[in-house]
């Protein structure tokens, strides 16, 4: 007897389903496969020697300055200088009135002329006098009169040479010359001002820039600290020779010539707690500039077990410190607190927080977090360098 219609389509909704369900399992399992770790790239951390550099602010000053001031009353009749050009010492820069100081000359040369005649008139009469004393046809009086008024006669003499070469002195002071070689800022006063005498008001300023200071400050517990790492040995002396600084123009390239260091202070400033340090650049092309802002880099020490990692390891937490990101032996990420020291030709110094051996993360941060599991390999740098680090390459060895 052949099924009813209705049975027919209870058994197709039936083996409908079954097929259904087959279909969700298969999707359950597949779903239930785990995913496959992320890739990051790390670095395998190693100690190895490394130069301590400390960057410190500083600013340029110029290794003489001088102002042009007057050094006699007069006016001012002409200015022979271009601003903002080289000058030499002795180069001729302002012109003061000359005629007052002439006058004054010519009269200083007849007061000369002058005592020079009384001088021939008193040393003739005290000749006679004496001739004249031998014979006993003068006094010993009169005698000591003649020879009294010779005296007078040229000490009147030597007060108007003196008399004379101030005229002189005060005719070539009317001529203001550049004290040093410098390069020349501004003409403070124009033609027609009056000046006068050691006035405070400088008339322009000098600058020598073919060489230039660059002044900088340390904080005393710094230096302190160092001179404890060399009494126990954790930092190597530099050498004599290697008392270089450097410059780090505002841009961030490096200034391409060496300074040396010349002093640092013996006191310590009692508002700041810093200590002040000079270093001297050349400046063959005066591309360093009185008052210019710049961080200067000095070598203090070698670590002979320095610790780095690429900028880009170190990372900050909520609370602002910094941390790396460990692959331990298990392949999962932990976070790792650590202490920086600076900058290291590029690389972060880390003073405390990691060993020798362990992995950092430098690449793929934002595809794990904290516990999980991940694919390390090692970092390869991409770019300019072409440089790359195979497996056995450190952190250290990235530097170079």
């Amino acid at each position: 007897m052949p099924p009813r219609p209705n049975a027919m389509t209870s058994m197709a909704l039936l083996f409908g389903a079954a097929v259904l369900l087959s279909g969700c399992n298969d999707q359950s399992v597949a779903s239930a496969q785990p995913p496959e770790p992320p890739e990051v790239s790390v670095v395998t951390v190693k100690a190895s020697s490394q130069a301590i550099i400390r960057e410190l602010p500083g600013r340029i000053a110029p290794l003489r300055v001088a102002d042009v001031r007057p050094r006699v009353s007069g006016i001012i009749l002409s200015r022979t200088f271009e601003q903002g050009r080289e000058v030499k010492a002795g180069e001729p820069l302002y012109q003061i009135d000359p005629k007052p100081f002439e006058v004054e000359l010519q009269a200083a040369e007849a007061a000369l002329a002058k005592a020079e005649a009384a001088l021939l008139q008193a040393s003739q009469h005290a000749i006679r006098i004496e001739t004249l004393t031998k014979s006993n046809a003068a006094s010993q009086a009169a005698n000591e009169v003649a020879v009294a008024n010779l005296a007078q006669a040229k000490a009147d003499l030597a007060a108007r040479n003196a008399d004379l070469s101030r005229a002189r002195l005060n005719l070539d002071y009317a001529t203001i010359k550049a004290p040093i070689n410098g390069i020349i800022g501004a003409a403070l006063l124009s033609e027609g001002v009056l000046v006068v005498q050691n006035e405070a008001h400088a008339l322009a300023t000098i600058q020598q820039i073919d060489s230039v200071y660059a002044d900088f400050t340390q904080s005393v517990n710094e230096l302190n600290k160092l001179r404890r790492d060399f009494d126990r040995g954790d930092l190597d002396a530099v050498s004599p020779d290697a008392a270089k600084v450097r410059l780090v123009l505002d841009d961030g390239s490096i200034y391409p010539l060496d300074g040396k260091l010349l002093f640092s202070d013996a006191k310590v400033d009692a508002g700041t707690g810093q200590v002040t340090l000079r270093g001297e650049f050349k400046n063959p092309k005066r591309e360093l500039l009185p008052g210019m802002f710049v961080r200067v880099q000095i070598e203090q020490g070698r670590d002979p077990d320095a610790i780095v990692v690429p900028p880009q390891a170190v990372q900050r937490n909520s609370s602002g410190a910094s941390e790396v990101f460990l692959v331990k032996d298990d392949s999962r990420i932990v976070a790792q607190p650590v202490r920086t020291g600076g900058i290291v030709d590029g690389q972060w110094l880390i003073t405390e927080g990691l060993k020798p051996g362990q992995r950092v993360v430098v690449e793929g941060f934002q595809k794990f977090a904290v516990g999980d599991a991940v694919k390390a390999s090692d970092w390869r740098v991409s770019g300019e360098t072409g440089r790359q680090f195979d497996k056995s390459a450190s952190a250290s060895d990235q530097v170079r």
